[in-house]
C-alpha cells in the first residue's frame, strides 16, 4: 500500500473524514505575534547596539576626526593610533595581571559562598535563617557609596589596607548571588533530597553531587556577572590602593585622563581594550548558561 492509498481518518458520528487542516486565521495571527516580537526586539538590540558600534568605531578614528563636523559614523582613514598610545602610555600588561589576580579569586569565592548560602535558605527551615536573608536583601536597599566608610575603616583596621585581600574580601557575599541561588534551590523538588536521604547519602554529599551539579547554569551566570562587576570596580579598588604597581585596569585608564586636557582618542583606544576580556568570557561561556532538569532521577 502506497502512501496514498492509506486510509483518512474518519469522524465516528457523521462518516465522514476528518481535515488536518489548522484554521487560516489562527495561522495568521501566530505568524503575526512572531514577528511583532521580532521586529521589536530587533529594535531594542539597535538601539542598545548603535551606541556601542559609534564607540567602537569611533577608537579607530584620529583624534582630529572625533569632533569634525558633520559627525560622521564611519571613520575615513582608520588608524590604530590610539590603541598603541594607549597600551604604551599606561603599564596595561601590569594592569591585566593585577585585575585578573582580583576578578578570578573574586569570582571562585563569591560563587562558592553564594551556592552554600542559597542552599541553606532554601533547603532548612529556619526562623533565624529566614531572618538573616532578610538582613542580606537589606543591604541591597542601601546606596553602595553608605557603606564605603564603614567598609573601609574595617579593612584598614584588619591591615589589609593596599593589598588584594582588602579588595576581594568584601565583596565575596553578594546579596545579588545568594538570591539567585536561593529561588533556584527552591525550585528543586524536595522529593529529590529526602531520596538521597533515605539511601544513606549525607547533607554534604547531597549537596556536593546532587545540588551542585544542578546548579550548574547558575554558577556560569554568576560567574560572568561576578566577573563582570569585579572587572569594572573603580571606586573601591581606588579607595584600596595607593600602590601603582597594584593598580586595576580602570584605575589605569583613569591616569591617563590629563588635569587640563584628555586625549579622547587614547581614552577610547584604552577603554576598548578594558572590554576585550568580558566580551571575549561572554562568548566563551554563553553557551553552557541554560537550563538544567532539576526532575532527573524523579519518577513520575
Amino acid at each position: 500500500m502506497t502512501t496514498t492509498d492509506m486510509p483518512r481518518p474518519v469522524d465516528a458520528g457523521s462518516g465522514r473524514p476528518v481535515s488536518k487542516k489548522r484554521p487560516r486565521g489562527a495561522a495568521t495571527g501566530g505568524l503575526r505575534q512572531a514577528v511583532s516580537a521580532t521586529t521589536l526586539l530587533w529594535l531594542l538590540a539597535c538601539l542598545y547596539g548603535l551606541p556601542v558600534l559609534w564607540f567602537i568605531l569611533s577608537s579607530l578614528k584620529p583624534a582630529g576626526d572625533l569632533f569634525s563636523y558633520p559627525l560622521t559614523l564611519v571613520p575615513h582613514d582608520p588608524t590604530l593610533s590610539g590603541f598603541k598610545a594607549a597600551w604604551n602610555s599606561a603599564n596595561f600588561s601590569q594592569y591585566f595581571i593585577n585585575t585578573t589576580i582580583v576578578c578570578v579569586i573574586t569570582t571562585i569565592l563569591t560563587v562558592g559562598v553564594s551556592c552554600c548560602t542559597g542552599y541553606a535558605l532554601a533547603k532548612y527551615d529556619n526562623r533565624w535563617l529566614k531572618v538573616f536573608f532578610l538582613c542580606i536583601l537589606a543591604t541591597t536597599m542601601l546606596p553602595s557609596e553608605v557603606m564605603l566608610a564603614p567598609e573601609f575603616l574595617v579593612v584598614r583596621d584588619l591591615g589589609l589596607y593596599n593589598s588584594f585581600a582588602g579588595i576581594i574580601l568584601p565583596a565575596v557575599l553578594t546579596a545579588t548571588g545568594c538570591f539567585m541561588f536561593r529561588q533556584f534551590f527552591l525550585t528543586v523538588p524536595d522529593e529529590l533530597v529526602e531520596a538521597a536521604r533515605i539511601d544513606g547519602a549525607r547533607e554534604l554529599s547531597i549537596f556536593l553531587r546532587i545540588m551542585v551539579p544542578l546548579s550548574r547554569p547558575i554558577m556560569l551566570t554568576l560567574a560572568i556577572l561576578s566577573f563582570q562587576w569585579r572587572w569594572n570596580d573603580y571606586i573601591w579598588p581606588l579607595l584600596m590602593l595607593n600602590d601603582p604597581n597594584k593598580f586595576t585596569v580602570q584605575i589605569g585608564i583613569q591616569s591617563i585622563v590629563g588635569a587640563q586636557n584628555i586625549n579622547w582618542s587614547v581614552l577610547l583606544g584604552a577603554s576598548v581594550i578594558s572590554m576585550i576580556p568580558l566580551i571575549a568570557i561572554f562568548l566563551v561561556f554563553q553557551r553552557y548558561v541554560m537550563g538544567a532538569d532539576i526532575n532527573a532521577g524523579l519518577k513520575d
